[in-house]
This record gives structure tokens, sequence and C-alpha cells, in this order.
């Protein structure tokens, strides 16, 4: 995904959330600023139909499925929320998430919908090369049903100004957010700085150009290309901190921007967030989602990684409840694995998408004893601090936790 939905430290440095929950609630700031939804349904997988795979750039295409009416309500989303797509490749279960990138359509009665996301080819990314060369209309993949929190209601951005800054397939979410913003408020407008290698590169361009036309007075476009000399030069090169600081300064006058969403890899989320944290901006306007390459990861559990427990070996007890049905496994001390991997040994189904503390799906809520999570790129604080923690990061403190994934 654009990946989704990230509550992140102060710092890039201090990502690891090491301590308790209690310890990782006061050191973690909001991923999205404001009041965000704080009962999100149960995510769960559907078979769904590619219903068109769309070229963008050479590397890059938009996958759209079909959605049939009864299972219209489940993928009802908010611009800027993702899915998970589940595929079994080379001989392991592989899930990514990618950003939903148009706006949300009613279905008329009877007639189904539509979701549509767009998937950028990562060099040596294995589900990434398969859906850019190989996936087709009339496939069917399974699709988990909408998350996350880079969003907001609509009403709650009439009349901003509204300011996005995003990096390659980080464009995806604010896509939506965009189409549906100039679309539903008359005087809200919308400014984006993108940045790519080369115009090449630039997914949705003429998709861009054309939001563009359509509100020539409300919609502000700057493409930035790190390899590609553009006229002007604030517009040319790599966005370093001395860039965007002139960006802020000459181009976008943060006291004038109501909110702020960012979106793309670490790095340039950290460097834009520092930056308007040094302009006075408040926490609480800027939004940000980071998002991981397929690259990235190894491959994922399919059923909880194999552990044995030796004769006389201590373990931790983990209980947990999903769909009102309680299970309990053993995990060797010395094995230190996740709540989620451990859950997986004895219930394939428990939800998890990316498993690296980006997407928030493996969320749950310790109802008994403690955790230690090593990642949070997800959960805010209101929700650490309600006793929520993301399953794939979470490590027993103790000998016995009980945590709940339907809460």
């Amino acid at each position: 995904m654009a990946a989704r939905n990230l509550g992140s430290t102060t710092r890039a440095a201090e990502s690891h959330a090491g301590g308790d929950v209690a310890t990782a609630s006061a050191l973690l700031r909001s991923a999205v600023g404001g009041e965000a939804p704080t009962k999100r349904p149960r995510a769960r997988f559907h078979r769904l139909t590619v219903a068109e795979v769309r070229r963008l750039t050479a590397d890059a295409v938009e996958v759209t499925f079909a959605v049939p009416a009864e299972l219209a309500a489940e993928y009802d989303y908010l611009p800027g929320q993702y899915v998970a797509l589940r595929k079994e490749l080379d001989g392991y279960e592989r899930r990514r998430s990618y950003s939903l990138c148009r706006p949300p359509e009613p279905a008329a009665d009877g007639l189904g919908t539509s979701i549509s996301v767009a998937i950028k080819r990562d060099l040596g990314g294995i589900f990434s090369s398969w859906a850019t060369t190989e996936l087709a209309a009339g496939d069917e993949l399974d699709v988990m049903s909408p998350q996350g929190t880079f969003t907001s209601t609509l009403a709650e951005l009439d009349g901003k100004h509204i300011v996005g800054i995003a990096a390659g397939s980080g464009i995806t979410p604010l896509m939506a957010l965009a189409h549906a913003v100039l679309a539903r408020s008359a005087d809200a407008t919308f400014e984006l700085v993108y940045t790519n290698r080369s115009t090449l590169d630039v997914m949705f361009l003429e998709e861009l150009a054309e939001l563009k036309d359509r509100y020539p007075a409300r919609l502000a476009l700057h493409h930035v290309l790190s390899r590609e000399q553009r006229t002007a030069p604030l517009l040319s090169g790599r966005i370093d901190a001395e860039k965007l600081d002139a960006m802020l300064e000459h181009l976008i006058r943060p006291e004038t921007v109501d909110e702020w969403f960012l979106c793309g890899p670490l790095e340039l989320v950290q460097l834009a967030r520092d930056a308007l944290e040094a302009k006075g901006v408040p926490a609480a306007r800027v939004r940000y989602e980071l998002f991981t390459t397929d690259a990235d990861r190894g491959a994922e559990p399919r059923s909880g990684r194999p552990v044995e427990i030796l004769a006389g070996e201590q373990t931790v007890t983990i209980e947990f409840t999903l769909d009102g049905q309680s299970s309990t496994v053993e995990s060797p001390v010395a094995a230190n694995e996740s709540i989620l991997n451990a859950a997986l040994r004895v219930r394939p189904d428990v939800p998890f998408a990316c498993a690296g503390g980006v997407c928030g799906t493996c969320r749950a809520r310790v109802i008994d004893g403690s955790v230690q999570m090593t990642e949070n790129y997800a959960l805010e604080p209101d929700e650490l601090e309600r006793g929520y923690v993301l399953t794939c990061q979470s490590h027993v403190k103790g000998e016995r936790v009980t945590v709940d994934y339907d809460v």
C-alpha cells in the first residue's frame, strides 16, 4: 500500500516501541490527528473477480475488482483506506496491502460496485512482479475488507485547505482523497507535492492533469522530479531538508493549511513531519501513512512458523478470542515468537496483512497480562492506553497473556 495507516514515534529512530504497552503509549504520537474511528469492523477476506487491469506506467497497474451487491456493504470505505490482497505464490501465502485509489461511489440497488487499487512493481518483489505482469481481467483474488485510519470523514474537510505530500505509489490514497474532497466541497482547496524520479514514473499522470483542468482554481499540483530537470529549481532534484524548507517558505505557507496528509517511505514522511513541527504546525493537523515495498518482506507465515517445544522447556500461555471462539496456544520462551505467529498455529484465520507493524490489521486488546511491542506504526496513543496492541509485534511478558481480537 502505499501502506497504509501508521502511528509512529516522535522520530524515526524511536520507532522501536520497547517496554510495555503503557511505556509505549507515552512515546507514540497519532498518525492521523484529530478524531478517527475507534471501532473497526473485523477484517475479512472475500474472493473477488478482477474486472480490469489498466497500465499506469511501465511498472505500475491499476486493478479494479467487481464487488457483488451482497458484499457492497463489506467494501464501503472512506478515501485513504486500503485493502489487503492474498495469493499463494512460490509455495507461500503472500499478503500485500494497497490503498484504494478511487473515491467511493454508492452502489445502485442490486447492481454491486467496484474498488480499485494501484500496484507498483518492486525490484525483487514476488507479489508485485506477479500482479503487474500476470494478473488479468477475469482472475479471482482474495481481497480483505477495507481498513485503515489515514482518512477523515469528508464533512470534516469541507471548506478546508488541504496539502498532500507523496512519493511514488504514495499518491494512491491521495488520489481518492483529492477526488472526493474537491467534488464534495465547492470551497475546499487541495495542494499536492508529488515526487518521482522522472515523468515516466508518475502514476496517474493523466488523471491528475484532468483533475487540475476540472478544478483549476482549487487544485495546485507540484511535480518534483529527482532525475529530470524542471524549469523551476525548487521542483528539480531530491527532496531534502533544505528543499522542503524552501517549499514551506515560498510555495506552501503552513499557516494557511488546515490539514496535512503525508504518504511515502519513512525517510520522506519523517522529514516532512520534522519540518512541519519546526514551523509550529500542531501534530493533530498532520496525518501520515508509510508504505513498505514488496521486496522489503520475506515470506510471511501461512499458518504460523513451526515451533518445537522440548521436554521441560519453559513456555508462556497465549489465550485469544476471535469471532467469539477462545483458543489457547503454548509458546517456548526461548522462541520469542509474536502472539500472531503463535495464534496462527491454531487459528489460520487470525487477521493480518503486513506482519510488520504497519497496517494495524492484527490489532487486538490485551485483557490480562502484558506484552512488549517491537514496532508500532499503526496504533494511536488512545488505543495504546486502552490496551490495544499489534499482535504481529507483541511478545508476552510474564507467564500468560489473554488478548481479544473481537473487542
